[in-house]
């Protein structure tokens, strides 16, 4: 989904204002400002979870007022990782309860008193920025972090587009055995294939608890079960990828996320199961890394403020 400000929070006909975008996370807040002249700010702060929400907005508020380039900026674009209904209200962010039923549109107005503000959902803006950084109109994008998240861009724009919901395919049923997610349903492809549903998995093959420096350890030896856990995880991205294919065709498939990063040999897994699901005539979008890393929504994000 993407909201904008309304048009009259819009700057007036003149030279292109200056321009900030905004990655709110569940652990960590990033800023990248661009201003008329060329300089570039960016700024980064972590917070905890399950905190009061009046207390985050607070905190970003502060940390807003620290940043000398914003005095220039007249047009923000936002990207967020919850749930948003009707009304602009949030009614699931996982990380951050404390934010469900919030009003998101003028609480960030209220951030950025003056300047057009949009938003729109991190994984979405994620795929808008690979899809540009890719040169790419046609593209799926999928990130493996601390939940399941991506994007579908065609013909260079959103899939489903501004006003019609989020390409939510974390929740993407890919085994309706399979555990239980914090949606409600069992089997999304975040409960599944997560970062912390990679671990939890590996936990349970070994035995005992299984931290992220451990699945790297146990991948580089060869261990039974981080092979077998990362094999799981894997085969769900490529079911949930070759899905998506069928449907809407799109040319490629990037993978991306802080876990994806951290654990190389899944892109390559998950080619191998991706290419076992081709069919005659109908072969799967070919695979490839994200080329922006951890940045992709916050450029998305000033890609959306471009837009204002």
């Amino acid at each position: 989904m993407t909201v904008r400000a309304p048009a009259d929070q819009r700057p007036g006909a003149g030279p292109a204002p200056g321009r900030l975008g905004v990655d709110i996370g569940g652990t960590k807040v990033a800023f990248r400002a661009e201003t008329d002249d060329g300089r570039v700010e960016e700024s980064t702060f972590t917070w905890g979870p399950h905190r009061d929400a009046d207390r985050d907005l607070a905190e970003l508020a502060a940390h807003i007022e620290g940043l000398p380039a914003l005095t220039d900026v007249r047009v923000v674009g936002v990207a967020v990782p919850a749930t948003v209904g009707p009304g602009e209200r949030i009614t699931a962010w996982p990380s951050r309860p404390a934010w469900t039923g919030l009003a998101l549109g003028p609480a960030l107005r209220k951030l950025f008193p003056g300047a057009a503000v949009a938003w729109a959902d991190d994984g979405d803006l994620g795929a808008l920025a690979e899809a540009d950084a890719a040169g790419c109109p046609h593209l799926l994008y999928v990130g493996v972090g601390t939940g399941v998240g991506g994007g579908l861009v065609l013909n260079g724009t959103l899939c489903p587009g501004p006003g019609r919901g989020s390409f939510e395919i974390g929740h993407l049923v890919v085994d309706q055995d399979g555990p239980g997610c914090v949606c409600g349903r069992r089997g999304c492809l975040q409960a599944t294939a997560s970062g912390p549903a990679t671990l939890a998995h590996a936990a349970r093959l070994r035995g005992a608890p299984v931290t992220f420096d451990a699945l790297r350890d146990g991948l580089r030896d060869h261990l039974p079960w981080a092979e077998a856990a990362l094999d799981r995880t894997a085969r769900a991205l490529a079911t949930a990828i070759a899905g998506v294919g069928e449907l809407v065709h799109p040319e490629r498939a990037l993978l991306g996320g802080g876990f994806a990063a951290g654990i190389p040999a899944l892109l390559d897994t998950v080619a191998t199961h991706l290419t076992a699901l081709d069919r005659p005539g109908h072969p799967t979008p070919p695979l490839t890394p994200a080329r922006l890393g951890g940045l992709s929504s916050l450029r998305g994000a000033l890609l959306l403020a471009r837009q204002l």
